[in-house]
């Protein structure tokens, strides 16, 4: 008997391989890395999300793809990976971020918001007849603190100070962990997101190319910069 192939094991997500791996995991991780490039980074001031847009087709209006989301008042996400399973995640933080607020007549915080995020990013790892979610966010919000989570497909969720996701990942966060200060003001954790960008980035940034978002500790309210502004951060 020969002992069984690896494709034994990928054509259901509810099937360990000898190993203990998830192939079907695995192989939504790889459409994280093949997506842009997408950086969080806490600062003094509060928190902020810098993201790279690809457009397929100079006929493509820019601002319909998004790459930052604003989930709640208090709260911003970006993305890497499948537009369309981004798309159904933010939705999901929306809804929930809604129902808590009326519940609870209060914002939701961003801990809360995150896990409820992972479980149901999990929940798609261990049923048959669906699929794992084929992106990761960065989920940014000032509540009693400054919070910075990451998710990844299997439904893990991590807290960083600074991070990024997508095929940029490895290379950002070498040069984030050589330059990052906790003391860094927001407009110096925006320089230093772009100018990291621009390493990472095929061809040439301009404000239509890049969605940025900013919460400062003291508004907690989410800042969405025009393509204008960001033209001119670029330089």
């Amino acid at each position: 008997m020969y002992p069984p192939s690896q494709a034994a094991y990928d054509r259901a997500i509810t099937v360990f391989s000898p190993d203990g791996r998830l192939f079907q995991v695995e192989y939504a991780r790889e459409a994280v890395k093949t997506g842009s490039t997408s950086i969080g980074i806490v600062c003094k001031g509060g928190v902020i999300l810098v993201a790279h847009k690809r457009i397929s087709s100079q006929l493509m209006v820019s601002h319909s793809h998004e790459k930052v989301f604003q989930v709640d008042s208090h709260v911003a996400a970006a993305s890497s990976g499948l537009v369309a399973d981004a798309r159904k995640l933010i939705d999901f933080a929306r809804l929930e971020a809604q129902r808590h607020r009326l519940m609870y007549n209060e914002e939701i915080p961003i801990e809360m918001l995150s896990k409820a995020i992972g479980d149901h990013i999990q929940f798609f790892t261990q049923y048959a007849g669906v699929r794992p979610y084929g992106v990761s966010l960065l989920i940014a919000g000032v509540d009693g603190g400054t919070r910075l989570f990451e998710t990844d497909p299997s439904g893990a969720l991590f807290e960083y100070n600074a991070t990024a996701i997508g095929s940029g990942k490895k290379a950002v966060e070498e040069i984030l962990e050589k330059e990052y200060k906790p003391e860094l003001s927001m407009d110096e954790a925006i320089a230093l997101a772009l100018k990291t960008l621009k390493k990472v980035s095929e061809g040439k940034l301009t404000g239509d190319l890049v969605d940025i978002a900013k919460i400062s500790n003291a508004s907690k309210k989410v800042e969405m910069l025009e393509s204008a502004a960001i033209t001119k951060l670029l330089g």
